[in-house]
């Protein structure tokens, strides 16, 4: 639950974007990936990634300091060290060739950074 003060901060503010951001950073890496099966993108999708990386860290601090700060919940730093963490087992996976395993975790990262995107709204 959030409290009032992390409603009104602008740490939630930040978190909203950022986390709009990131989704959609994961979303392009789909596009680029569906490119990259046609022949095309390669380094569309190898440059999205360090975009991925950058935007979970980013995500993962201001979560932090929704929750310690802002004093709001501390489950959404958690679910965004995740995102961030899945990311860069995702650039290992992809590196490697793993397809049958980087596709899935690819489809999880996405509704993981939706969920925090839809909820990050409902408040």
């Amino acid at each position: 639950m959030v409290t009032e003060v992390a409603k009104g901060s602008g740490y939630m503010t930040a978190f909203k974007v950022v986390a709009i951001l990131n989704a959609a950073s994961v979303l392009a890496q789909g596009v680029t990936a569906g490119q990259l099966m046609s022949g095309a993108g390669a380094g569309l999708h190898g440059q999205g990634s360090l975009v991925v990386h950058v935007l979970g860290l980013v995500q993962l601090i201001v979560a932090v300091l929704v929750w310690r700060p802002g004093r709001g919940a501390g489950w959404p730093a958690l679910a965004s060290l995740a995102i961030l963490l899945l990311g860069f087992v995702q650039s290992m996976l992809g590196g490697s060739g793993a397809v049958t395993t980087h596709v899935p975790l690819a489809m999880g990262l996405f509704g993981l950074s939706v969920w925090l995107v839809v909820w990050s709204w409902r408040r």
